[in-house]
């Protein structure tokens, strides 16, 4: 029998999601990307320097970084009650529905008045809001870019990025921006894609926006199914779950996204394989860009608003390196420092922020870069499509599908 939620956990964790949304308003760095005034990484240290003169009743020598100090020990104290509540939220069970419950399409109609919620794969029970409403978390439509070099005075050398190249375009993602937008619509070497993040799954995927002739517009919904992400295509709005690139509901319920290969790595390493590619600026003010609105979360108990099974013989926030429906462990990568597979080679090097580990995107612990690369029939390794994602994702998307961790 299906376990219910503990009364409040999960409304209380949606209200620390939409506070940490509404981060200070931040002035716009020199090469475009937001970041705190002092200008980019120099900034974010700022307070350790001068934090007695934004404070009454303390001043010289060693002020500053007492104040600093103490800052950071009530900010660490409110991440970690953040981080029980994402843990604590999710109190459920297997659902162990037998048929699929029916979809409140009536209740959806005002959100979404043109989709076509008649047909649908996946029990809505399985849905959860995650707070915001359709559009609350916006994607960006017209994104902007700036130079390699430009962006190095903003972003640390270790700072995660989807390094993404087609035809000769090179262009990187930071994920100090995508997880407040999670979705990018974009056009690299002509080709229409969209740029996908889900912090509550670590999943970075680029998807071909094409399907049945038509090219495809993403926006966020508001809502989760196994804590991942799901999409909506304006065109149809047809709900699509990120994980997967699958349609799940709606006109186009069934249709898949082609995966398109592209790198989790770090800014340093985008740099030095694109110098002449091009990266990601801020989408505009309002966002505290450079900050992790989810603080501590890749070292929770559990996965926020998740009621699926826990992977077996891993943590559920254990990352896991994702191709087709086989994973490896990252642990097992890291202390490898390479795996072959078959015509698949997997590797690892240290020199990567976890995007949900700090309160600064920057300072997250060392998850390293990986490649997963594979043998044409010429011998030549090229990229292949991953994720390194979270293990419970995993195992929530591909159950029964091997894991592999020895």
């Amino acid at each position: 029998m299906a376990r219910r939620q503990r009364p409040g956990a999960a409304v209380a964790g949606q209200r620390l999601g939409r506070r940490a949304r509404r981060g200070g308003e931040l002035a716009v760095g020199a090469a475009g990307l937001l970041a705190r005034p002092g200008g980019g990484r120099r900034g974010e240290k700022q307070g350790e320097k001068d934090g007695g003169s934004h404070r009454g009743g303390s001043s010289g020598p060693g002020a500053g970084r007492r104040h600093y100090r103490g800052g950071r020990a009530r900010r660490q104290a409110a991440g970690l009650a953040a981080a029980l509540l994402i843990a604590a939220a999710p109190a459920f069970g297997p659902a162990g529905a037998a048929e699929l419950a029916p979809w409140p399409a009536e209740a959806l109609a005002a959100e979404f008045p043109r989709a076509d919620f008649s047909t649908a794969a996946v029990d809505w029970s399985e849905i959860r809001s995650g707070g915001p409403p359709r559009d609350g978390i916006p994607a960006i439509d017209a994104p902007s870019f700036v130079s390699v070099d430009a962006a190095a005075a903003v972003l640390a050398p270790t700072e995660p990025v989807i390094g993404l190249v087609v035809g000769g375009d090179a262009r990187a993602y930071p994920l100090r921006v995508l997880i407040w937008h999670e979705i990018a619509n974009d056009t690299v070497g002509g080709r229409p894609v969209a740029v996908t993040y889900c912090p509550l799954c670590n999943t970075a995927v680029v998807f071909d926006r094409r399907v049945d002739g038509m090219v495809l517009d993403f926006g966020v919904t508001g809502r989760l199914r196994h804590s991942d992400l799901l999409m909506y295509d304006r065109q149809t709005e047809s709900w699509w779950q990120q994980f997967l690139g699958r349609a799940i509901a709606g006109a186009l319920t069934g249709r898949e996204l082609r995966m398109v290969p592209a790198r989790l790595e770090s800014f340093a390493n985008f740099r030095a394989r694109a110098p002449g590619g091009k990266v990601l600026a801020a989408a505009g003010p309002g966002r505290a860009y450079g900050r992790n609105p989810y603080r501590g979360y890749d070292s929770a108990a559990w996965p926020f608003l998740y009621d699926g099974p826990a992977p077996a013989g891993l943590a559920p926030l254990a990352r896991v390196v994702r191709v087709g429906g086989e994973a490896w462990s990252l642990a097992l990568l890291r202390d490898r420092g390479e795996i072959l597979s078959g015509d698949l080679r997997l590797s690892w090097s240290p020199g990567q922020n976890s995007a949900v580990d700090a309160a600064l995107v920057a300072e997250g612990a060392d998850v390293g870069n990986v490649v997963v690369q594979r043998r044409d029939p010429g011998g030549s390794w090229r990229d292949a499509a991953y994720s390194v994602d979270f293990a419970f994702a995993f195992a929530a998307f591909h159950p029964g599908a091997p894991i592999h961790i020895e």
